[in-house]
């Protein structure tokens, strides 16, 4: 049975990235960028928003200056499952489904076919899902940085969550696990 978990690194304001020409989060350093390798390496797929889909497509392609960890991610990344809510695009690339019908059944159908976590990446398709009650759990990877504005980690209301679990992830990051309540 799979279980839905919305998770990405933020601020501690909240924002997930900054206005466009205002300030960014830092990119991982070597022992973060491990845990996320690590992540994704172990998931049962990924569900994207068509933003951050189209910003993850990055790791298509070989770059040549990737290090062995951007080699080892971008192996993880191509290798995992993927489905791609969108209803402005046409195609996808490899080991991804185009979901543009109704979402809720199909979602519902990939918690029963897969085993293991379901990756959300994307704050509204993240607040869709939340308002359908299909995310399992919420994962707040929290840098020490202020963005003061930006695209926001929760784009929408929530329903009340738990506290589950916390974890030092180095680089002055810590990540926070709640379910809903």
């Amino acid at each position: 049975m799979g279980k839905l978990v919305y998770g990405m690194l933020q601020s501690i304001d909240g924002y997930f990235a900054g206005m466009e020409t205002g300030p960014q989060l830092p990119t991982p350093g070597a022992g973060l960028f491990s845990h996320f390798i690590n992540q994704v390496s172990s998931l049962g797929g990924s569900l994207y928003g068509r933003r951050m889909y189209e910003v993850m497509r990055y790791w298509d392609d070989d770059q040549t200056e990737w290090g062995e960890m951007e080699r080892d991610f971008a192996a993880a990344w191509r290798a995992q499952p993927k489905w791609v809510a969108s209803s402005s695009l046409n195609s996808v690339g490899n080991n991804a489904m185009l979901i543009q019908e109704d979402l809720e059944p199909i979602v519902r159908r990939l918690k029963v076919e897969i085993d293991g976590e379901i990756d959300v990446t994307g704050p509204e398709l993240a607040g869709n899902l939340t308002r359908m009650g299909l995310i399992d759990e919420y994962n707040l990877y929290l840098c020490p940085y202020v963005l003061g504005g930006g695209k926001p980690y929760f784009a929408g209301a929530r329903p009340p969550l738990r506290f589950a679990a916390a974890d030092d992830l180095g680089e002055n990051v810590v990540r926070l696990k709640y379910v809903p309540a």
